[in-house]
């Protein structure tokens, strides 16, 4: 096993646990011990965790990555605030690629009001579309992994080498200038990148607490986004910062 799939696999313990001990991780990840404690000094170095005697816990700090689903019911006033800018972006009759999660879910919920195509692999994100006449659904097969919505498979990769669409509009775990846009799962890095290549125009949906922190694999760099849509609370010299580099970013 590769030391990405070891790290993930660890932040994934760590996601439904809050804590992992480095005897449990060494049988599940059939590696030694001393393996474990290699894997947990590098992912805390990075600021994913924190090692105790023995394993590992959550990160310190207010605005630390995980819990992954803790995390989703937070700011609840931002996410709303920037699904109505994102509702901006849309016009009659487009076609729009949506990716799962909170922000994303809470943007699509305000569409109705005119005739639009969405495609999404989300099933959360489906269901709230689902009786929304003038909303016509497309949704991409493919198998559950784990307790996301999410589908994901060679059906979900077929249907993105077939399609285009008029905008993308995506989340994310974490966001930097320096290394661009990261979550935790392999599978779902494999599918933003994917989904990525079926528009021109891409737009950010992403609260202030993401910004310059950094999940475990890339899936895009800051170059791949056509236009950043955050909220007030985003420091004002990073804000400036992004601005000065040419890149299209709204505060809401």
């Amino acid at each position: 096993m590769l030391s990405i799939e070891r790290h993930e696999r660890i932040l994934n313990e760590l996601d439904k646990h809050s804590i992992v001990k480095v005897s449990e991780l060494s049988d599940l990840l059939q590696v030694t011990e001393k393996t474990v404690r290699i894997d947990l000094e590098t992912l805390e170095q990075r600021g994913l965790l924190k090692r105790i005697h023995g394993g590992a816990t959550l990160a310190e700090g207010e605005n630390h990555l995980l819990p992954i689903k803790k995390r989703q019911l937070e700011h609840g006033d931002s996410k709303h605030a920037i699904a109505n800018e994102a509702l901006k972006h849309v016009k009659e009759n487009d076609t729009l690629l949506i990716d799962g999660g909170s922000t994303t879910q809470a943007f699509a919920s305000l569409l109705g009001d005119f005739p639009v195509t969405v495609m999404t692999n989300d099933i959360k994100l489906a269901y709230t579309l689902l009786d929304k006449e003038r909303v016509q659904l497309i949704m991409a097969g493919g198998t559950r992994i784990g307790t996301s919505g999410s589908l994901f498979g060679s059906e979900a990769s077929s249907m993105l080498k077939k399609i285009r669409v008029n905008k993308i509009f995506f989340g994310t775990t974490g966001i930097s200038i320096e290394n661009g846009l990261t979550v935790f799962n392999g599978i779902h890095a494999d599918w933003k990148k994917e989904a990525l290549t079926c528009s021109d125009h891409i737009i950010l949906l992403s609260d202030s607490t993401k910004f310059q922190k950094d999940a475990l694999i890339q899936f895009a760099t800051m170059d791949d986004i056509s236009h950043i849509i955050t909220d007030k609370a985003l420091d004002d010299q990073l804000y400036e910062k992004i601005r000065n580099e040419g890149r299209s970013i709204v505060r809401v």
